[in-house]
């Protein structure tokens, strides 16, 4: 099958391929080059072999940092898309990077990966001063729960460097999600990635949802499985569908994703989004969750204009060239839901987003949800 060129005029390099292609890798590759990146990312729907693109793109790329990822669905160059293989690129001549392996987060030590991140974000400033720019893009496990531990550990070792990132997926299976690193296939891991350029960059994280006045407290939790046992002292799906007016036989993904809970914390609301409901009738979360906490009930504002509102704010400063982009895969079922897949597609393709759908995503030292955290691009002579 075809490759298509997502950006010909941006500052990365950018193809995809449908997960059918024989040779996907190197179908890839015909248009990336394979000598001139610092590093390439590759985000693979569920539905190709995993194993099979790793071990290709090992062999293509053997001086090249490649990390890839499972996904819960695709952002090409048309948009939201499944069954894809997206390659973003990072020309050596404007971009420097390190990638770290995280490989058992059952077994991760604080401060020691604090002391690594910090030694190795001093290490790539040092050898690439002209490079005054750069952030911080984590990708772990999506089935991990330790998005939240890595994050606050990750976050104040970098100091100035901005840092956003997604959990992988699987679909909506919520069976296996995959990590890798230069040819090492990880569960329950993670990998980060410190990159410096001489273009401007943004980080940036945004939802389109508006708290109300209903809340409710967790009254018994099980934090480390991110499970709500009960909500103002009553079991905790039934009351939840008490709260947002349903049937707490009904309750579903598309439920939860059109009335999400949100926590205060400091000035801002973060989302806590649900997952699903178990066998028990609790509540299980996608984020940090935890007895006392007080959750208010969300309604969302028109997804796809507050999208195309947050793109024209980030063109303010000057027009960007690309955006990678982490977009919860609850906002994905929202779009759906609401027959606004077409629209936001055009958005993202309008401003040459490119990215996948999470299980979650990270900004700065939160792990968060149904939101779409990224990076956006301006070229150095950009006015």
């Amino acid at each position: 099958m075809r490759t298509t060129v997502t950006s010909p005029i941006g500052l990365l390099c950018k193809a995809q391929v449908r997960c059918g292609t024989t040779a996907p890798v190197k179908a890839l590759s015909a248009e990336l080059g394979t000598d001139a990146l610092a590093v390439l990312f590759l985000f693979v729907t569920p539905q190709a072999d995993f194993r099979a693109v790793v071990a290709e793109a090992e062999k293509l790329y053997p001086d090249t940092d490649v990390v890839a990822c499972t996904t819960a669905g695709e952002i090409g160059a048309l948009g939201y898309d499944e069954g894809l293989i997206v390659a973003v690129g990072f020309p050596r001549a404007e971009f420097a990077s390190t990638s770290l392996a995280i490989s058992d987060l059952d077994e991760f030590q604080p401060e020691l990966e604090m002391d690594r991140v910090a030694q190795e974000r001093v290490a790539l400033q040092e050898r690439s001063p002209e490079m005054e720019n750069g952030f911080a893009f984590l990708i772990v496990d999506g089935l991990s729960l330790r998005e939240d531990t890595l994050t606050t550990t990750i976050s104040p070792a970098l100091r100035n460097m901005p840092l956003f990132g997604a959990s992988a997926g699987d679909g909506t299976d919520f069976q296996t999600t995959m990590v890798s690193l230069n040819g090492q296939i990880m569960t329950n891991g993670a990998v980060l990635n410190l990159i410096r350029s001489v273009h401007e960059t943004e980080v940036f994280s945004l939802d389109h949802l508006v708290p109300t006045e209903t809340q409710m407290v967790v009254t018994d939790a099980d934090p480390e499985r991110r499970i709500v046992k009960s909500i103002n002292a009553e079991p905790a799906a039934r009351e939840y569908a008490r709260l947002v007016g349903k049937d707490p036989d009904q309750l579903d993904r598309f439920i939860f994703a059109s009335h999400p809970v949100v926590v205060r914390i400091g000035g801002d609301h973060h989302v806590r989004a649900i997952q699903q409901v178990n066998e028990a009738g609790e509540l299980v979360f996608f984020s940090a969750i935890d007895e006392g906490m007080v959750l208010t009930i969300a309604e969302p504002a028109n997804m796809a204009t507050h999208l195309r509102d947050q793109m024209e704010r980030l063109a303010q400063r000057a027009s960007f060239s690309d955006i990678i982009a982490c977009d919860c895969i609850l906002r994905r079922i929202e779009a759906e839901q609401m027959q606004m897949t077409r629209e936001l597609s055009d958005v993202m393709s309008r401003y040459n987003v490119t990215g996948f759908s999470t299980y979650g995503e990270q900004i700065g030292p939160l792990h968060v949800n149904q939101t779409m955290t990224g990076v956006a691009f301006y070229r150095k002579d950009a006015s």
